[in-house]
């Protein structure tokens, strides 16, 4: 059996994110979804910083430009947000290129715009 990285936290981010779909369903812009999943992890007591910029890190060098995570949960946990038909291979790739450039072993994709919710984990093994 494999040991999922995280797992509990998992659980609850993906839990809060099922909350707010159940309430919302699919048709919302993105920046909806988010600001909902906000009220829902403070309600339930989930560790996060919305719009958290983190630095990049290229050859043990911090590079000027930064990305914005959607959200940082339990200080390791990235988590972007979609609110599209469908994820595509680009969203997938964003959340890779996150999790090198960041470090960050973890990473979830969740997207609130199709009719149940969809999320993919992603690990970064290096």
């Amino acid at each position: 059996m494999v040991d999922l990285i995280y797992k509990e936290e998992c659980f609850k981010i993906i839990g809060a994110c099922m909350e707010v779909h159940r309430e919302l369903g699919p048709g919302f812009l993105e920046a909806v979804y988010q600001e909902a999943l906000a009220i829902e992890f403070g309600k339930q007591h989930i560790p996060f910083e919305q719009e958290k910029v983190l630095s990049i890190v290229y050859k043990d060098i911090e590079l000027e430009k930064k990305y914005v995570a959607d959200f940082f949960c339990y200080g390791k946990i990235i988590l972007e947000t979609k609110a599209v038909k469908e994820l595509c291979d680009n969203h997938r790739a964003q959340i890779i290129n996150y999790l090198k450039a960041t470090k960050f072993k973890l990473g979830l994709l969740v997207n609130f715009g199709e009719t149940s919710l969809k999320y993919e984990r992603f690990i970064n093994e290096k």
